[in-house]
C-alpha cells in the first residue's frame, strides 16, 4: 500500500498552536464509519453519542517534563536531551541535540549540578542511551529542571504546563500526551459516568516512535517503535463484561486503541490483564478485534495515525472527513478539535 494514499492538503494556519480556554469547547466531528455521513457538534455534547452500558477507555499515562537543557562537561557546549524510554533503573533511551557532540563517555550536567548524565551508547538518528545520576527522587528533580516536550509543529510557548496533560493523568512515563483525552474535564467525566457509561483506565506510555514520519514508499515496510502498556485485572474484567452485555467499547485515542488491539490480538479477541511492549502497526486491511468506536484528534498527513483511523472507517471516508474539516476550518493536531468515529 502506497504512502501517498494517506496524504492531504492542510493549510498551516489550521494547526492549533494553543489549547482553548475550556477543554470541552473543542469542536467535534462525528463520522459514521459505515455510511461516511458527517455531523458537526461540540465536544461537551459527546454524551449524546454515548449510551448506558458502553465502556469509555482512557489512557492515564502522564507526560514527563522530559526536555532537559544541559552543558557538556568538557567544553561547556549546550546540549538538549529528550527522555524517550526508561530502560532500567536510571538508564534511559534519549534523543540528543546536537548528537555529534555527545559520544560514548560524554558527561552532560543540568541545572546547578542536581542532575548529570553519562552517554553509555550511541544509537541511530541522534539516539543515545544515557545513565543519570542525581540526589533524591528522579521525578522530583525532573519536575524542577525539565520542560514539557511539545510536538515540533507547536511554535508557541505553553503558559500552563498542565494543559498538555489530561485531567486524569496518573502514571508518569510518556514523551507525548495522549491528546484525544485533552478534551475531557472532570465535570464531563462525572456526567458520562452518571449516565451509566463505565469508565476504564489503561496505560500506554507514548514514545516519539508513534509520531516518527513514515519514509517508506510501501507502508508495509515501516518499522514501528515499541511502547510499554499495562491493563489491570479490573480494567480487563470491566471491558469484557461490557462486551458480553452488548455494550460498545469506545476507545479514547490511538494509544488506548493500540493497547486494546494488542491485548485482543494476543488473547483470541478477549481483553485480559497484561503488560508488555507493543509495536503493533494498524493500517487498512486490519480487522479490529477490541474497539467499536474511537474518539481521536485530526492527524498528520502520511502518519501511522491516519493509517490507523483509515483502517477503522475506510480510507475514502477519512480523507473526505479531513477535506471537510479543512473546509470548515477545524483545528488540527495536538491542541486541535476532535473526531468521533462511530
Amino acid at each position: 500500500m502506497k504512502l501517498d494514499l494517506f496524504d492531504y492538503e492542510l493549510p498551516e494556519e489550521l494547526i492549533a498552536q494553543t489549547p482553548l480556554k475550556n477543554r470541552s469547547d473543542s469542536r467535534l466531528m462525528v463520522l459514521d464509519k459505515k455510511t461516511g455521513e458527517i455531523e458537526h457538534s461540540v465536544f461537551k455534547n459527546i454524551t449524546q453519542y454515548l449510551r448506558p452500558g458502553d465502556c469509555l477507555v482512557l489512557n492515564n499515562t502522564k507526560v514527563l517534563p522530559a526536555r532537559l537543557f544541559g552543558i557538556k562537561d568538557e567544553t561547556g557546549a549546550k546540549i538538549e536531551v529528550l527522555l524517550l524510554k526508561q530502560l532500567e533503573g536510571d538508564r534511559w533511551e534519549t534523543l540528543v541535540k546536537p548528537a555529534k557532540r555527545v559520544k560514548t563517555g560524554t558527561v552532560v550536567r543540568f541545572g546547578d549540578g542536581q542532575l548529570s548524565a553519562v552517554c553509555a551508547e550511541e544509537l541511530d538518528h541522534g539516539g543515545r542511551v544515557m545513565d543519570f545520576q542525581y540526589e533524591g527522587i528522579f521525578y522530583e528533580v525532573l519536575n524542577e529542571l525539565g520542560k514539557m516536550p511539545l510536538p515540533p509543529y507547536i511554535k508557541e510557548q505553553l503558559e500552563d504546563q498542565d494543559r498538555y496533560q489530561t485531567v486524569y493523568a496518573k502514571e508518569p512515563g510518556s514523551a507525548a500526551a495522549p491528546t484525544a483525552g485533552l478534551h475531557f474535564t472532570e465535570a464531563l467525566l462525572k456526567k458520562i459516568e452518571a449516565m451509566g457509561v463505565k469508565i476504564v483506565y489503561i496505560t500506554l506510555h507514548v514514545g516519539l516512535g508513534t509520531f516518527r514520519p513514515v519514509n517508506e514508499e510501501n507502508i508495509e515496510n515501516h518499522d514501528m517503535h515499541a511502547e510499554f502498556y499495562q491493563v489491570s485485572e479490573e480494567a480487563a474484567r470491566t471491558i469484557m463484561e461490557v462486551k458480553e452485555n452488548g455494550g460498545r467499547v469506545v476507545s479514547v485515542g490511538t494509544t488506548s486503541t493500540r493497547t486494546l488491539e494488542t491485548v485482543a490480538s494476543a488473547h483470541g479477541g478477549k481483553i485480559a490483564a497484561s503488560s508488555g511492549w507493543t509495536d503493533i502497526f494498524i493500517y487498512p486491511g486490519y480487522q479490529y478485534k477490541a474497539i467499536d468506536a474511537l474518539i481521536t484528534n485530526f492527524h498528520l498527513p502520511k502518519s501511522t495515525l491516519i493509517m490507523m483511523v483509515s483502517a477503522l472507517a475506510g480510507r475514502e471516508n477519512i480523507l473526505h472527513a479531513y477535506e471537510t474539516a479543512v473546509k470548515e476550518k477545524y483545528r488540527f493536531f495536538s491542541f486541535g478539535d476532535a473526531m468521533l468515529i462511530k
